[in-house]
């Protein structure tokens, strides 16, 4: 058995080196024309040299390109998506590839191992806490939860579009792009969050003040 598991454990270190190549070779891909066509400027990068948890607020899917662009083709992001994108003809590919799908609404125990066995391999996991690009939508505490449970930090990224975003579209086709500034955050611990909570707070209460907290950081990042 100890045979068979460490040549599991080869075969998943040379996976993951694959889309590290794959993921590395699209950002490059996508570099020019999100750069060019947003004017993209980055802030903090330097932010992104440890593990950790990489959050920021979603308002189009436009957010996951800039994103990936902005912390570069060596720093591969594990994406947290939902399961709906692995019906999707343009993403499906992508979080087959480089995230984990998850039930959003049902967040169940096959979730939660599937979460944990990609955040043990991957260095940087990328969460939008609302998990939509609804306006209006809550966010979940499931970023929260999660650096809880591995004891590695948040990085607020504020994504900031000086114009109209998502882009202006004419026919379903975007003709306007803003500018757009990424700032990355140094990171956070949780216990860092809550250091002004009180200890006797539920659980539950302490989860849905951290994660206001922590998307007024991103705001403010």
């Amino acid at each position: 058995m100890s045979g068979i598991s460490s040549w599991r454990a080869v075969g998943s270190w040379l996976a993951d080196r694959v889309r590290d190549v794959f993921y590395g070779f699209l950002v490059v891909l996508f570099w020019p024309p999100v750069t060019v066509l947003f004017r993209l400027s980055v802030r903090g990068r330097s932010h992104l040299r440890a593990r950790g948890i990489v959050v920021a607020a979603h308002r189009s899917y436009w957010d996951i390109f800039v994103l990936c662009v902005a912390c570069g083709p060596l720093r591969r992001i594990t994406f947290l998506a939902r399961e709906g994108l692995l019906r999707h003809p343009v993403f499906a590919p992508f979080v087959w590839g480089f995230a984990v799908a998850i039930d959003r609404e049902a967040f169940g125990v096959r979730d939660f191992r599937r979460t944990l066995a990609a955040a043990s391999r991957a260095k940087l996991l990328g969460i939008f806490p609302e998990g939509t690009t609804r306006p209006g939508a809550q966010p979940k505490s499931g970023a929260i939860r999660l650096a809880e449970r591995l004891d590695r930090p948040l990085i607020p990224v504020n994504i900031v579009a000086h114009g109209p975003y998502p882009p202006v579209r004419l026919l379903k086709i975007p003709v306007r792009f803003p500018r757009i500034e990424v700032r990355i955050g140094p990171p956070v611990t949780v216990d860092e969050l809550s250091r002004d909570l009180p200890p006797a707070l539920p659980r539950s209460d302490r989860h849905r003040l951290l994660t206001e907290w922590l998307m007024g950081l991103i705001q403010s990042t």
